[in-house]
């Protein structure tokens, strides 16, 4: 199991994203030591324990909650670069927005409102480092017995693979570390992507038995690491493998959709709330009844390791509806009133959003055209909300308009539909939400961003669609549409027919149960390889291959097709047209970590300044 890499390290420049947060008293008791001195830390079993759970507080700070480094959440980079959204910031020049303009090498795309590319390569190799760190020390150290050692391996590479896979997906081939490094290197070479997730299937085929199945909420489970190796094997193109380790989470057990009302959270003795609902409260999601739950992440706001600023999600994906004149009624009165004296009741009840995330009409319409049933969409229980749900309640107009308490949708009707009428920017104030998602609450009420929550990183629910997309591939309709209609049945959706069943449907259907979890533009990425390599024909009727993969891809296709803002001419008030390129299907690697590898070489991906100068990347692993 030990695999070592001659020409792989660890980055020097990546020390200083070492985490200085501390963990969860939930997790381990005394505190973890720091990865800077494993000599001292990772000498028994204890010790390695540790290293593995600040793993795990290391994935929650990566994705879906603020750091000092941005107000925005790395994950929102993802969807970026996707089909579900683009940035709504349209008052900051150096948002997200012209990618082709802003996405280079040499830009900064760490920290701030900008796309936070290379923070993720810093950041999954930081975790890479510290995964190594174990997995060598784990040689010297002392166990009680050998189920301890096998625990800490398996724990040390599911997250070691957990991060490779990011990163192929989002950088495509990169360098390959596999070893502890323990000073300075500048001699690294990029290793072939489909080496690196091959290397990453054998390590979790040896060791996926050995993860622990009863385990704290917060913890990896065995149904994670066998989640994450369907993954895999699904970008290797192993569909008969993805079927199995799908099957394994979903067949062993362990394990169920949540199909009935549970728990008790926000909403719980509300009838008309559903299971939609119950499912993403904060307190069900690490509630015992929950049996979905593959492997969530935990945020306490009274922990002293809880993250300050909470999730935010509700800044992230809600209009701003709330600034004053964003929305008016038909004769230009403002709709509400946002000050220190008088509040928007709306507010505490579905946040003050900035609409960073604006989605797009195919996340918010086109993708819910299939029925009106679907709870994920269900406007009715308040699962989904909309700005023109809204009534107009400003003091203001109290007595004097006859808008007062009638609700925006109305005056919209008033004007034929024309939502520029009552709507003074579109991109930012007018939209739809999942509430059932956002319905975070906020510990810092005169925020109402959203709170301290725990989140999904896997569910079964996805399982179910890694396992269709598997039959998809192969042809097999009959039991991909069993296992997309698992997922659509719970939802209170109409079911599929094998007529209906293609990976167009595979990916809306994704895009319905996953908003706000999957990582979508490495998901996208990992469908667009996988037509590449294997010749299929994509339902375009297109086909593609990776001797063009930056120029011609399924990636770009299939989000021009839907998309309502990249490359239509669509601008912000500030002037950022919004425009996505075929080579994005890859990030590009940053230039300063090239250029101090002075005694090695790392390639450039395709579209990007340097890439002229790459050579062929390694294609073994050891």
């Amino acid at each position: 199991m030990k695999n070592i890499n001659k020409i792989a390290g660890y980055f020097v420049l990546f020390t200083a994203l070492m985490m200085t947060v501390g963990c969860s008293d939930d997790w381990l008791d005394p505190k973890p030591l720091s990865f800077y001195t494993p000599e001292n830390a990772f000498q028994d079993y204890q010790g390695l324990k540790t290293g593995t759970d600040m793993l795990n507080r290391d994935v929650r700070y990566l994705e879906f909650y603020p750091t000092g480094f941005s107000q925005d959440p790395a994950y929102l980079t993802e969807a970026f670069f996707s089909d579900i959204g683009v940035n709504g910031r349209v008052d900051d020049a150096s948002a997200p927005q012209d990618l082709v303009r802003q996405i280079t090498p040499s830009a900064n795309l760490s920290g701030g409102n900008r796309a936070r590319v290379h923070f993720y390569w810093q950041a999954l190799y930081k975790g890479i480092k510290d995964a190594n760190t174990i997995i060598s020390r784990s040689e010297f150290a002392e166990f009680d017995n050998e189920n301890q050692m096998k625990e800490v391996l398996a724990l040390a590479y599911f997250h070691r693979a957990y991060r490779y896979y990011r990163l192929v997906n989002q950088f495509g081939d990169v360098p390959f570390i596999a070893e502890e490094v323990t000073g300075p290197r500048y001699d690294f070479y990029t290793t072939k992507r489909e080496v690196i997730l091959r290397q990453m299937k054998e390590d979790l085929d040896q060791t996926v038995e050995f993860m622990p199945k009863n385990v704290h909420i917060g913890m990896v489970t065995q149904g994670a690491a066998y989640h994450l190796l369907t993954k895999i094997n699904l970008a290797l193109a192993e569909f008969d493998d993805a079927i199995a380790s799908a099957s394994a989470v979903i067949d062993g057990g362990s394990h169920s959709l949540m199909t009935q009302r549970f728990g008790n959270a926000v909403g719980s003795d509300d009838p008309t709330k559903n299971v939609t609902w119950d499912l993403h409260q904060n307190k069900n999601k690490t509630s015992s009844e929950n049996r979905e739950a593959l492997y969530v992440v935990t945020d306490e706001y009274e922990d002293e390791s809880a993250t300050p600023t909470g999730l935010e999600i509700k800044r992230q994906v809600i209009p701003w509806y709330s600034y004053p004149g964003m929305i008016s009624t038909p004769n230009g009165e403002n709709a509400f009133v946002d000050n220190d004296e008088v509040k928007n009741p709306y507010l505490a009840e579905y946040g003050r959003g900035i609409f960073t995330l604006r989605s797009t009409s195919y996340q918010q319409d086109l993708i819910w055209k299939l029925d009106n049933t679907d709870l994920r969409h269900d406007r009715e229980s308040k699962n989904w909300m909309h700005v023109e749900e809204f009534n107009y309640n400003s003091p203001n107009l109290e007595g004097k308009s006859e808008w007062f308490g009638r609700p925006i949708k109305e005056a919209l009707a008033s004007v034929g539909g024309d939502v520029s009428a009552i709507c003074k920017d579109t991109i930012r104030g007018w939209g739809g939400w999942p509430n059932y998602k956002s319905n975070v609450p906020d510990q810092k009420t005169a925020n109402w961003r959203g709170g301290s929550a725990a989140w999904y990183i896997f569910r079964l629910a996805e399982t179910y669609l890694l396992r269709a997309e598997a039959h998809i591939w192969k042809g097999d309709l009959s039991n991909a549409m069993t296992d997309i209609n698992a997922v659509r049945e719970r939802a209170g959706a109409r079911t599929l027919t094998t007529a209906e069943i293609n990976m167009r449907q595979l990916i809306d259907e994704r895009a319905r149960e996953l908003f706000y979890e999957e990582p979508r533009k490495t998901e996208l990425t990992r469908i667009s390889y996988i037509y590449a390599k294997t010749g299929i024909a994509a339902d375009n009727g297109k086909s593609y291959s990776l001797a063009n993969f930056s120029e011609n891809n399924f990636f770009f296709d299939h989000i021009s097709s839907v998309t309502n803002f990249y490359n239509l001419g669509v601008t912000n008030q500030i002037g950022n047209e919004y425009t996505l390129a075929p080579w994005h299907v890859l990030w590009p690697i940053s230039e300063s970590a090239i250029s101090v590898n002075v005694q090695g070489h790392i390639n450039q991906n395709e579209g990007y300044a340097g890439s002229e100068s790459n050579i062929e990347p390694i294609d073994h692993a050891n």
